[in-house]
């Protein structure tokens, strides 16, 4: 098919090359020496010339080896039928050195990795979400059995009951964070901004976990002073949710988890920067790379709850307010910092 294709065009020109050179030597702009030109034995001797050329390019060209663009295609055909670990590497310098194959090879390289990766956090998040979302549903059947039994005291039924409370509850919060989720990633435009009081955001997220901090016996410090910005608060309000939940599983017993507030103006913008800060083992660096993307979990292990998807939350929220998040860790402490310019 590329042969033939080669040998049309170089028909098509020639013809085309054949046509003008015949006009200009018919016109009499163009000598052909003191003869007299025979236009038809020309014309026919340039169509043959042209064929012959055509030929024999067409069939040098075909000789040509089209692995790599074989190679390519094989490749694309193994991406869209799943393969994500499949990379272009051409063996022939030449292909490497011209910028167009070069640009695509690369590109192709890169849309593969994140696929694969993507493939990964998505089985990864399949096999995470299905262990906590059995767990407390096999909770909350084998407390319903000893409910039915009966013969209970009224302490140990108050205590059976208030764990299929909070079992469910936590099924719930699961549910909420992945329609969240997949409502905020399809949110392009950010509406009903207002001014909020982060202060008071902060304060009333801390009393809504109130149950997870005071079990582990933490202090929360929350500021004093009020700081207002102009964001969609029900949005906002998610976000120190899921930064401060995060802070309080992964703070050890007795600890600390404190909210900061800074407010400073320059260039005649107002930068609110939101510190969430809790005591803990520092966070390797590949890991932090990784934290806000979707379904990550930090603990592989499966030792705490969540399922990887508030920071992904926290990310998105913050990048709709046109604002940024970043972790730090230093000094036995982790800080999530939210900043905010308007």
């Amino acid at each position: 098919m590329f042969s033939s294709a080669v040998f049309l065009v170089l028909l098509i020109t020639s013809l085309i090359v054949g046509l003008v050179v015949v006009y200009l030597i018919y016109e009499g702009m163009l000598q052909m020496g003191e003869k007299p030109l025979n236009t038809g034995t020309f014309l026919l001797s340039l169509v043959g010339l042209s064929a012959a050329i055509g030929s024999i390019l067409a069939f040098t060209s075909s000789r040509f080896s089209l692995n790599p663009l074989d190679r390519v295609l094989d490749a694309l055909d193994q991406l869209a039928e799943g393969d994500y670990s499949v990379r272009l590497n051409p063996k022939v310098r030449l292909i490497r050195r011209i910028p167009v194959f070069r640009d695509l090879i690369a590109s192709f390289n890169t849309l593969a990795e994140e696929l694969e990766k993507t493939e990964m956090l998505r089985s990864d998040f399949i096999n995470n979400f299905s262990h906590e979302f059995k767990t407390p549903i096999v909770s909350i059947a084998g407390f319903v059995r000893l409910l039915r039994r009966g013969n209970l005291t009224e302490e140990e039924r108050e205590e059976y009951l208030t764990i299929i409370e909070e079992e469910s509850l936590r099924l719930s919060q699961m549910a909420t964070n992945v329609l969240n989720l997949t409502k905020i990633e399809n949110q392009t435009i950010l509406t009903d901004i207002e001014e909020v009081n982060l202060s008071e955001q902060l304060r009333v997220a801390m009393l809504m976990l109130e149950h997870k901090w005071s079990s582990k016996n933490l202090e929360p410090v929350l500021p004093s002073e009020e700081f207002f910005v102009h964001a969609n608060a029900e949005l906002m309000r998610q976000v120190w949710i899921n930064l401060l939940d995060n802070a309080i599983k992964y703070s050890p017993e007795g600890g600390a988890v404190e909210a900061e507030i800074e407010q400073t103006k320059t260039s005649g913008k107002t930068v609110t920067k939101i510190h969430i800060t809790n005591v803990g083992d520092p966070i390797p660096e590949e890991k932090q790379a990784k934290l806000f993307n979707k379904f990550y979990q930090g603990d592989e292990s499966h030792h705490s709850e969540g399922n990887g998807v508030g920071l992904a939350v926290v990310k998105k929220i913050v990048e709709l307010h046109q604002g940024r998040v970043a972790v730090h860790c230093a000094d036995g402490k982790i800080t999530f910092t939210v900043t905010l310019e308007e």
